[in-house]
């Protein structure tokens, strides 16, 4: 299992902070970094800035060396196609080939409104969302490229450069596996992301999405099934308890029993022994690469700690 460190962007991540996460995961061994796209708290937490997502991985392209940098996802309600496409590619040169694209249809309508997006119903940004993928990989792979649809119109043309890695970055789709993002993925998406899942349902997910590449005539082992969900480790029991109760507080949670209330919501807690034994649970549920969200993210000695004793240890 591969192991990831997952950052929610939009509650307060300062430039700072950004610096020293990406010099900490890749300092770690960290498989990526991944951000959330939103621009406004997702725990109605008015006062919490954001950076924009793309800008934030351009700049810390240069920055690192190894790890590999994504969106997980970014809304295709945010931006037309082509700039995403564009943006993915600037960051894959500025990186040297290691770029991420997760793409989502958007869910958070309270941010669509307070930037003056448009928010139409889930099935219609479905509809985008399928066009959007396939734009995307069109312009990252052929040459001319032209797409005509219900939503987007995109004249032939070398979309020029191409990215720097061979056939296209990742391309990464989320979702509960659902028959519709599970048709998308099958045909577009190099990699399944589903969230805060138990192992048993973690198993159903994947196997849907293996099904869904089936009907599509695809090889299933082509495409990577990840779970994206919280994480509290600690090197003692204490540790766990104490930066439990730190979560509850930046969540707005009750503080009471909460190692046990985000167990409840799936999330990996415990010592590091614990939490091992949590994650090749997961691994053996077909889980390949894991997404860990770290709220508390001024909080470095965690992720010291799974580079020390977690990640080597799931090698």
């Amino acid at each position: 299992m591969r192991i990831c460190l997952m950052i929610e962007g939009q509650e307060d991540v300062t430039w700072e902070d950004w610096r020293r996460l990406a010099v900490a995961a890749e300092t770690g061994g960290f498989d990526a970094l991944f951000r959330s796209d939103h621009y406004v708290s997702v725990m109605e937490r008015e006062q919490r800035g954001s950076l924009d997502a793309w800008a934030t991985l351009c700049a810390l392209a240069p920055l690192t060396e190894r790890i590999r940098l994504g969106t997980l996802v970014s809304p295709a309600t945010f931006r037309h196609p082509s700039v995403l496409a564009k943006m993915a590619v600037t960051a894959d040169h500025a990186s040297g080939g290691r770029i991420e694209v997760g793409l989502g249809a958007g869910w958070h309508d309270r941010e669509h409104a307070a930037y003056g997006f448009p928010f139409p119903p889930m099935r219609e940004r479905m509809e985008v969302l399928a066009e959007q993928l396939e734009i995307v990989h069109g312009q990252w792979t052929q040459s001319p490229f032209a797409f005509s649809g219900r939503h987007y119109e995109v004249a032939e043309a070398d979309h020029l450069p191409k990215p720097v890695q061979r056939p296209h970055p990742p391309l990464i789709m989320g979702g509960l596996a659902k028959a519709r993002s599970v048709e998308l993925a099958a045909r577009w998406a190099d990699e399944y992301n589903t969230i805060f899942a138990p192992p048993d349902t973690c198993a159903e997910r994947r196997a849907a999405v293996r099904a869904a590449c089936e009907a599509a005539g695809r090889d299933p082992d082509t495409v990577t099934f990840s779970l994206m969900t919280g994480m509290v480790i600690g090197a003692e029991r204490a540790d766990v308890e104490r930066r439990a109760h730190e979560v509850a507080e930046f969540r707005g949670d009750p503080p009471d029993d909460a190692a046990a209330s985000l167990r409840a919501e799936h999330w990996i807690v415990g010592t590091v022994p614990e939490a091992l034994e949590q994650l090749r649970t997961l691994e053996a549920a077909g889980v390949e690469r894991i997404m860990l969200q770290h709220v508390l993210h001024r909080d470095l000695e965690v992720l010291d700690l799974i580079g020390r004793e977690i990640i080597p240890a799931l090698a």
